[in-house]
């Protein structure tokens, strides 16, 4: 069967918890199929912040590499751009009401940018992960692990990657180390603001997670 992309947003524009604004990832719901389901969970890299076509984002990239195998799988794009660990932790109830059989967990760069506490991040994630395991036991759960530029101090740096380490070794999760493996810190595949991926920095961010989503699907 093959499936599209389905975009989960309450509405164009949600609400975080200290009332900010922030934009989700935009387009029409398609039509429901009887596929299995494989949500992405994150911020604006997931939702597709500041590309012209949501479909060029990696999740609708790794949607059309599914559909060109034939396999039975429709991807729900969950990604809300400026969200936090604790964004993510107050939505992950409405999120879940819809059945998921494989949970991408892409969150807590903007933690990091903003110099959370990195055992608030932690929790955050872990509570995710949690509420995942409890209401979808059947699900598998890949975590997206993530890193920082060297300006946030190497300490802090180096604490933060292992954040994500840290959760897939405690959880058993399948794992991706880095999402911008060869994207983060090259001027090309970014856009102006340096930090996220422009259309051909996308294709590469979709080939990193497939290597290990396809482990999961096939």
């Amino acid at each position: 069967m093959i499936a599209t992309v389905l975009i989960s947003c309450r509405g164009d524009v949600a609400k975080k918890e200290n009332n900010e604004e922030v934009k989700t990832a935009e387009g029409v719901v398609a039509e429901k199929t009887d596929s299995k389901k494989i949500l992405f969970f994150g911020d604006s890299l997931t939702a597709g912040y500041g590309l012209d076509d949501v479909n060029d984002a990696f999740p609708a990239l790794i949607q059309s590499t599914i559909d060109s195998l034939g396999l039975d799988y429709t991807i729900i794009n969950s990604g809300v751009s400026g969200e936090t660990s604790a964004g993510g932790k107050s939505r992950i109830g409405w999120v879940l009401k819809q059945k998921v059989d494989v949970f991408v967990l892409e969150l807590g760069a903007n933690d990091g940018l903003r110099g959370i506490p990195l055992i608030e991040t932690k929790a955050n994630l872990q509570s995710i992960i949690d509420t995942v395991k409890e209401k979808l036991p059947e699900a598998t759960i890949i975590l997206a692990g993530m890193e920082l530029p060297p300006n946030m101090g190497p300490e802090y740096t180096s604490e933060f990657r292992t954040v994500f380490s840290d959760l897939a070794s405690e959880n058993e999760l399948p794992f991706i180390p880095f999402i911008l493996k060869d994207v983060g810190g090259v001027v090309e595949l970014n856009q102006e603001d340096g930090i996220h991926p422009t259309v051909e920095g996308h294709k590469i961010v979709a080939k990193t997670v497939w290597d290990v989503l396809v482990k999961v699907v096939e």
